[in-house]
């Protein structure tokens, strides 16, 4: 069975935030702290080998951790910041959180690896109705795959997912547990919830 430690994490800080009005998500305040010191809460009660993928604010977010850009350009979404981090981070499996769900489980990390089999390549959160996929854990034997998958133009993570053995970690206990603050609404309607 994967073991926590045998893993390393990245906390995905590299979008353009559109929904926030362009504001760079892991500095945005919620509950007086901003987004990505919950992300790192998250993390290091559960593990000490996390880093950041981010694509602006990079001194900023290296006041709290490694960081590093997506290696494609023009903003391809959260599966580049995926591909940067496989290919940065040491460990064979590596895991990836958003930095806008702050109330993501103190256990995410056992979860995900409590789910691996011997020929999985990814195990993806599911919350018992959607699966929730930026909340995950990669080989690093399927970077070819992502490297051709965002070569040729594609986006949608889902579909490189199911170009891969990917099993799905249960996380039906934790209903409120993907709550994703994309705009001052939400960050608004969900304060008082968390």
């Amino acid at each position: 069975m994967l073991q926590p430690k045998q893993t390393s994490w990245v906390i995905l800080a590299g979008g353009q935030a559109r929904r926030m009005g362009g504001k760079d998500k892991g500095f945005v305040l919620f509950q007086n702290k901003p987004l990505i010191e919950h992300a790192l809460d998250t993390l290091t009660s559960q593990t000490d080998q996390i880093a950041i993928n981010a694509n602006r604010s990079i001194e900023e977010y290296s006041r709290y951790a490694v960081t590093f850009s997506d290696q494609f350009s023009e903003y391809p979404g959260p599966l580049a910041g995926m591909h940067s981090g496989l290919v940065n981070m040491n460990s064979d499996w590596v895991g990836f959180i958003p930095c806008d769900s702050p109330n993501l489980p103190n256990n995410l990390v056992s979860l995900l690896c409590n789910a691996v089999k011997e020929d999985t390549d990814i195990v993806v959160a599911h919350d018992g109705e959607y699966m929730q996929p930026v909340v995950t854990l990669m080989h690093k034997r399927i970077i070819p795959k992502i490297d051709a998958f965002l070569t040729r133009g594609d986006r949608k993570i889902i579909l490189l997912y199911k170009e891969c053995n990917t099993v799905f970690a249960d996380f039906s206990d934790y209903p409120n547990a993907f709550i994703n603050l994309n705009s001052p609404q939400e960050l608004e309607q969900f304060g008082t919830l968390l």
